[in-house]
């Protein structure tokens, strides 16, 4: 049933008008603090009878709308654009969905109730087939939201693994939840995802995090926006550009009770998840300890200590941005160089030097988890310490002096040594056969609109109240600042202590970092007979296969090349002879099912560039042993174009010597079935020119992580 009143117009003309007015300087008054919570006023105004409570709704609901309006257009958004709704069927999405609805409309008052769909508007509904009902939920859902004029779409979830474990239920949950968010969005090409997250989430999240004793950048909770950028594993490619997609939590200065009053002034009805209420559970935990606490100046006061981590949080991420602009260079080959020179860590504080460490190593590794604990604070130490001596291995990352720089410039390359975490996949392989996609361009504009209205609210320093304070002075630092009250504050440490006793926290791996002196430019040949066999993924001519989440690697045979033409210069600049061209797959010695194979590459593979560009005829080629995964290697004499195979070794050498050693080795190479090198697409070296292959450098995530608020 319908939980809520109707509205009447007539009914509406006939309140109070003192009593109105009174109501609509209070909602002033919560526009000029958000953090003022509509549940700490209500209850002393709803007096006077029906009248008065009737229009206290409908001006809290014309309150509601401009506060959601403003929310949109500070994350960029107007309402032509394309936008799904992530919609579970409770009080808060189906409120989502009713504001959304209503500010797509423009000015009318009510949502249509006709069949005519909102024009770029979809709602997503999932089902995650964990309980025996959720299907006929989802049905009865997307009837709702039907009847509000938005199309929908039902997602059930397989689960090929079995149901998730208990302990991991909800966190398996959402992962799924949010990659058929992606997927679906793909599909309709929609780049902009709303999501129903409310400040009774960040209170939830943020006692949560203080019991994990998560740092102050944690605190600040859920981000206004930000993008979240595609698994390619199921993407047709090319992508002319990955842009992700934006995900707006417009709701997250309204409270719980807000939302409620919102579906109850639609007359709305929606579905209560059973499992919500089961204390298996953190958050549920946590909710029910919460509701019991119905003090307004707790409420108000926990809202303001979050809000002041969000602002510190807010001029972190902008010292970051700057210092990625100016002190960090992203080369081709998929490393970066940091000038420590321009970063000048001495002059940094360790909350914003940690987290630009943070988001260097996190795009080098594209990795989903940033650098923690006792290596975080290694890497602070490697960081601090000039001119930069020594080598250092974390969180898939090589860190070195870069050459010629006398240790004023750290070079940051991906470790293929390092084993990735449980998480990464190595290879994301997917066919070029079907359909070309691409995103449409208007996240770009709404993304630079809402940076236009953020960077025009970046804090100062002295506004950033918890830059110096660790984790466990948060709240000592915020009772201090009068920020929270002495009742707030023991409160808030006796919920803390209530949730740690659930948590037990992990040992910390200590993983791959290994701090020592390590002479980069080192003998190629001491490890050439002791190189481990590298992972390898097939390729087959047409397919592009996305190598270590960094290179989209293609080939294709080149029909161009015919018998008996004229001697001319290939992409390479380089004369090829006509009579050896009709040996298409003979000179490339592509194995008979024309699948190749995608490695990184090893010392061999440089050596044998080598003494390649050094050989004086095709014999003294094989007088050298080339160890790779244990075997010699012999060459066919047939099966080569000496002088090409010369030529080409000599350019790739060439361009080879501007790519520092411990950058080379994540450089993707192809090699035919037995081993033999066809090509080294970074560096431009082939063995035939009948091989074409292409190698771009096209990291999942960009350096930064991409656009965020956290307004």
């Amino acid at each position: 049933m319908a939980r809520g009143l109707i509205l009447s117009p007539t009914a509406t003309a006939s309140c109070n008008d003192k009593a109105t007015s009174s109501l609509i300087a209070l909602l002033r008054l919560s526009r000029k603090n958000p953090s003022f919570s509509g549940r700490c006023y209500r209850p002393c105004l709803v007096r006077g009878g029906c009248c008065f409570g009737l229009a206290r709704e409908y001006v809290a609901m014309a309150k509601y709308k401009e506060d959601f309006s403003m929310r949109m257009a500070m994350a960029g958004l107007q309402p032509h654009h394309r936008i799904a709704l992530g919609v579970s069927g409770g009080p808060d999405s189906m409120a989502l969905c009713y504001l959304t609805a209503s500010w797509k409309k423009g000015s009318s008052d009510t949502v249509s109730t006709s069949d005519d769909s909102i024009d770029g508007l979809l709602a997503i509904i999932v089902d995650h087939g964990l309980r025996a009902e959720s299907k006929d939920e989802a049905g009865i859902v997307s009837g709702r939201v039907s009847k509000m004029g938005i199309r929908n779409e039902i997602a059930h979830c397989s689960w090929p693994n079995g149901r998730p474990k208990q302990g991991h239920l909800q966190e398996d949950a959402r992962n799924m939840r949010y990659q058929i968010f992606q997927d679906i969005c793909m599909k309709h090409q929609i780049s902009v995802l709303l999501i129903a997250h409310h400040a009774d989430d960040q209170a939830e999240l943020f006692i949560l995090r203080l019991s994990r004793n998560s740092g102050v950048l944690g605190l600040a909770g859920m981000a206004f926006t930000s993008q979240v950028f595609l698994s390619r594993s199921n993407s047709v490619v090319p992508f002319s550009k990955n842009e992700g997609i934006l995900i707006v939590r417009p709701l997250l200065y309204f409270s719980k009770e807000d939302l409620y009053e919102v579906c109850q002034a639609g007359t709305l009805e929606w579905v209560e998840d059973p499992t919500n209420q089961s204390l298996l559970y953190a958050r549920n935990r946590i909710r029910t300890s919460l509701r019991n606490l119905s003090s307004c100046t707790f409420q108000s006061e926990l809202q303001s200590i979050i809000t002041a981590c969000r602002k510190t949080r807010a001029y972190v991420d902008h010292i970051c941005r700057n210092l990625i602009n100016h002190a960090v260079m992203i080369m081709d080959q998929g490393y970066a160089v940091v000038d420590l020179e321009i970063l000048d860590p001495s002059k940094l504080a360790e909350m914003c030097l940690s987290k630009f460490i943070s988001l260097v190593l996190q795009f080098i590794s594209q990795r989903h988890r940033p650098v923690r604990g006792s290596t975080s604070k290694l890497l602070l130490n490697y960081f601090c310490t000039f001119p930069c001596k020594t080598s250092f291995t974390a969180a898939g990352c090589y860190l070195c002096p870069a050459p010629g720089s006398k240790g004023t410039k750290v070079l940051v390359c991906c470790s293929v040594d390092c084993p990735l975490s449980s998480n990464s996949e190595l290879f994301h392989s997917y066919s070029s056969g079907g359909q070309r996609q691409n995103f449409p361009s208007d996240i770009a504009q709404i993304v630079a609109a809402g940076k236009t209205y953020s960077d025009h609210f970046v804090p100062d320093a002295a506004d950033a109240y918890f830059l110096d304070v660790t984790s466990r002075s948060v709240l000592a630092e915020a009772k201090r600042l009068n920020i929270i009250s002495e009742s707030t504050y023991g409160t808030v440490l006796l919920l803390q202590r209530d949730e740690i006793k659930y948590f037990r926290p992990q040992v910390e791996d200590s993983g791959d970092h290994d701090l020592k002196d390590h002479n980069v430019d080192h003998d190629l040949n001491d490890q050439v007979e002791t190189t481990v066999a590298p992972t390898s993924e097939s390729l087959l001519p047409g397919q592009s296969l996305y190598f270590m989440n960094r290179f989209l690697v293609t080939w294709e045979i080149r029909k161009d090349i015919s018998v008996g033409s004229d001697p001319e210069k290939d992409d390479c600049d380089w004369n090829v002879r006509a009579e050896s061209r009709c040996h298409l797959f003979c000179s490339c010695k592509i194995c008979d099912d024309l699948a190749l194979k995608v490695r990184h590459m090893i010392e061999p593979d440089w050596l044998y560039l080598g003494m390649l560009s050094k050989s004086s005829k095709f014999e003294d080629l094989n007088q050298q042993k080339f160890y790779i995964h244990k075997n010699t290697l012999q060459i066919p004499k047939e099966s080569v174009d000496f002088d090409y195979l010369k030529l080409s070794a000599q350019k790739a050498l060439q361009l080879l010597k501007h790519i520092p050693v411990a950058a080379r080795r994540s450089l993707p190479v192809l090699v035919n079935c037995g081993g033999y090198l066809l090509s080294i697409p970074s560096i431009g070296f082939s063995n035939c020119p009948c091989l074409e292959v292409s190698c771009e450098f096209k990291p999942k995530v960009p350096l930064g992580g991409g656009h965020s608020s956290f307004l």
